[in-house]
């Protein structure tokens, strides 16, 4: 891998820095000690976190390691739902809020601990009733509303591994992923609530289980009021079977590797792989890095995910890792703009979050509606900031900073996966002094590397490859069923460690800057360019609030560089001021970058696709750029966008 252009060597040169406001370094939960207790003995370190935790057995040793197998906390027993859950109500926290729940359409519910206890003891004997056991897998597709939660949580007391489909799949990506693990048992809805109107989940249900003979049961939450098809003998209303179970439930114990959930991420393949997660180990991490990441005040915080709990995010930071720090905490079901732009502001506003966690691509978003909408709004109740999903560029740091942190909030931006279950790259808020657009150093407890072709270490200044070089306890355990796809996707490119397949530069203070996936490198004439170094140049013209970059096919050059960018302002798109624009921004990237990373086309176009979660869905348009047949669209915001952008390239010329 070369060494960086210009525009990558001026972000690893960022001149700005961020130290944590004194007041907040001086009791923040994490100081610099930290650091060096994690390396004097990682895995004491890691030991000292579990014990934050209810153990019923307390383990024999803290790890196993026999690469590519890990195994933490051997031989200790618990239940992930009694920590997140139980312990909490015993200890006099019953009253405390566990949930602001607020619906799409404006209905509210404020969830106690000691009311969740109940609800999931109640959850958990009507699962049992239906037939649910200890090691069968239960499938969840719901919208984004209490009942999940109150799910996800039976099927962890059970010790019943559940996978967690995100409610915007299709009915094959759902068929897909109850026959891979073997699900006897759904979860579902009517349907949820989505850019103001019911949008139905049951139909893809009862599509999906055409072809699933092995599930016996569908647990249905009546949520829109939606009328829905029924299969008399397998489908249960949620009110008619878990409102009458007794509000108590006796949990069994289990052991720290105990399967705990499978989630499906896609791959290389048109397969999507099922990464495994179990109990101690994933419980430990997830609930250290949100108490010392987000430096949290259990007592005082309102902490807000604004995130999917069909996405990892969801899973480690909505409901587990805050569950098991006692945290109060906002769940959100509809979309941003619904109905009006400002409807994150007005719940910031309204329930007093101090903690936010978002994605950049959500952050541009508003940066493309205007900071306008945040006036009128008071956001003083905010003292943390964190960013998570992508690598962030620096723009976007400094607008959240600036305008949704008043320039008092630090900002975390945190580089995870969901193969490794918790954040791993991270600035601690209370230590360190942050720059714009950087994932920072390993969490403590954390070894990472950027290494180049070889396996060697790079040097500050040097590019190449992102890895994990020691067992850590969120790690993944395996891809479900399929061992050999396990060792060779993670662990073969470079012998001993775990390769993450995101590429990473070193500044000359050895921080860490991600620089995307592997996947979107491209090859342009034998150079090797990142999509992640385009976009960040195309977003720092003051004109565009979001760019995505792709490489095209192209018979010359190998690869061609395609840009979809949405504007600031009104520019039209198709207009002379809109030609003049991407005039400007072809030569603006190639003074920022150089001649070579000029793009052969830059498409001007109101919106990007967009999953419901805010990821772009950049697939589609390497669809579009390469005039494919484009793939699944079901899992869109706004499945029309896509089409709009086809047409749009199918008229427009290269460039020069």
């Amino acid at each position: 891998m070369p060494g960086p252009p210009d525009a990558l060597a001026a972000l690893l040169h960022e001149s700005r820095r961020f130290p944590p406001p004194e007041a907040f370094a001086e009791r923040a939960k994490a100081g610099p000690e930290v650091y060096a207790e994690a390396a004097a003995d990682r895995i004491s370190w890691w030991e000292e976190q579990a014990r934050q935790l209810t153990w019923a057995r307390p383990w024999d040793r803290a790890l196993e390691w026999e690469l590519p197998l890990a195994k933490w906390f051997v031989g200790g027993e618990l239940n992930v739902s009694v920590n997140c859950v139980d312990r909490h109500v015993e200890a006099g926290l019953g009253d405390r809020v566990a949930f602001f729940w607020e619906g799409e359409p404006g209905d509210t519910r404020t969830i106690t601990y000691a009311e969740l206890h109940q609800e999931v003891c109640r959850a958990a004997n009507a699962l049992s009733e239906l037939g649910v056991r200890a090691g069968e897998t239960v499938a969840i597709y719901m919208p984004m509303i209490p009942e999940t939660v109150f799910a996800m949580l039976a099927c962890a007391r059970l010790g019943a591994p559940h996978t967690v489909v995100f409610g915007g799949f299709s009915a094959d990506a759902l068929r897909g992923r109850v026959q891979d693990c073997d699900a006897r048992t759904v979860v579902t809805a009517d349907g949820g609530y989505r850019r103001g109107a019911p949008s139905a989940l049951k139909p893809a249900v009862d599509l999906a289980l055409a072809d699933c003979p092995g599930v016996r049961k569908v647990l249905v939450v009546r949520r829109t009021g939606a009328e829905v098809g029924w299969v008399e003998g397998r489908d249960v209303w949620w009110h008619d079977i878990v409102d009458r179970q007794p509000a108590s439930h006796t949990p069994e114990m289990f052991d720290a590797e105990h399967p705990l959930y499978i989630m499906y991420t896609s791959g290389t393949t048109a397969k999507p792989k099922g990464i495994l997660h179990t109990s101690g180990g994933y419980l430990t991490h997830v609930a250290t890095t949100h108490r010392l990441v987000f430096d949290l005040e259990a007592e005082s915080d309102v902490y807000w995910t604004a995130a999917d709990i069909g996405w990892v995010t969801g899973h480690s930071y909505i409901v587990y890792g805050p569950l098991a720090n006692a945290t109060t905490s906002v769940l959100y079901e509809g979309t941003p703009d619904t109905p009006s732009r400002d409807r994150w502001w007005q719940i910031v506003e309204r329930y007093g979050v101090s903690i936010l966690y978002t994605a950049p691509t959500t952050i541009r978003t508003f940066m493309k509606w205007g900071a306008g909408l945040l006036e009128g709004h008071d956001l003083s109740s905010l003292r943390l900031l964190g960013s998570v999903g992508e690598p962030i560029n620096p723009e976007a740091w400094m607008w959240y900073r600036h305008h949704v942190g008043g320039d008092r909030c630090p900002v975390v931006d945190t580089w995870w996966q969901t193969e490794t279950g918790g954040i791993m790259l991270t600035p601690l808020p209370g230590v360190t002094a942050t720059k714009p657009g950087a994932a920072m150093v390993p969490f403590p407890g954390i070894s990472a590397a950027v290494v180049g072709e070889d396996g060697t270490p790079v040097g500050a200044g040097g590019a190449g490859y992102l890895v994990v070089t020691e067992p850590w306890p969120g790690m993944l355990r395996g891809i479900w069923g399929d061992p050999e796809r396990y060792r060779d996707t993670y662990w073969s490119r470079f012998p001993g460690c775990y390769f993450a397949g995101d590429g990473a530069k070193l500044d000359d203070d050895g921080d860490i800057w991600l620089l995307g996936r592997v996947d979107d490198v491209m090859n342009v004439s034998g150079h090797r360019i990142s999509t992640t170094e385009i976009e960040h140049a195309l977003v720092g013209h003051p004109g565009v609030a979001e760019a995505a970059v792709v490489g095209a096919d192209d018979p010359t050059t190998g690869q061609a560089i395609v840009a979809f960018v949405t504007v600031r302002g009104g520019v039209a798109e198709d207009s002379e001021s809109g030609a003049r624009l991407v005039v400007e921004l072809r030569e603006h990237v190639a003074r920022e970058i150089g001649p070579i990373a000029k793009p052969r086309q830059i498409l001007l176009t109101p919106e990007l696709p967009k999953t419901r979660s805010g990821k772009i869905m950049r697939r589609l348009l390497r669809d579009v750029a390469d005039n494919r047949q484009l793939g699944d669209v079901t899992t869109l915001l706004d499945p029309s966008v896509v089409d709009s952008i086809k047409d749009r390239m199918t008229t427009a010329g290269d460039g020069d």
